[in-house]
């Protein structure tokens, strides 16, 4: 990924390589935990998932984890199909742009572990009081 932008955004592609190094980046233990999650980035959520959440403004919607989450897979289900981690572009780029205090490739990060906690069956509120104790 280049930088600066030359007076461009971020590509989908752009993200998607923050989105790797960032999982590159976590402990090798917790990406191994993770097992096989299908990461994507999309320039928004489509207005079904939006519909679905309840939420109005796309620019709410940052990260999506679609699957069933770990505590919750049984080997006596069917094969529940594969976990997907969306990202979408346009709602980090707008946070990004909003905030000013973090950088594009930490706020991606944030974005990624948040729904890798959704896929380990956290809440957004257990998410939420994990961070804030860490930090």
């Amino acid at each position: 990924m280049s930088k600066p932008y030359a007076g461009t955004a971020p590509s989908l592609d752009d993200l998607a390589a923050l989105a790797e190094a960032a999982f590159a980046a976590l402990p090798e233990g917790f990406r191994r935990m993770t097992g096989d999650v299908v990461f994507r980035v999309d320039d928004f959520a489509s207005d079904e998932v939006l519909d679905e959440l309840g939420i109005e403004d796309p620019f709410e919607l940052t990260g999506l984890y679609s699957g069933v989450h770990i505590g919750h897979r049984s080997v006596f289900d069917p094969s529940p199909g594969p976990s997907r981690i969306f990202l979408y572009r346009r709602a980090i780029l707008d946070e990004w742009s909003a905030r000013g205090d973090v950088s594009l490739a930490d706020l991606v990060s944030h974005v990624l572990v948040h729904e890798i906690g959704h896929h380990f069956g956290l809440s957004d509120d257990d998410i939420h009081a994990i961070e804030d104790a860490a930090g």
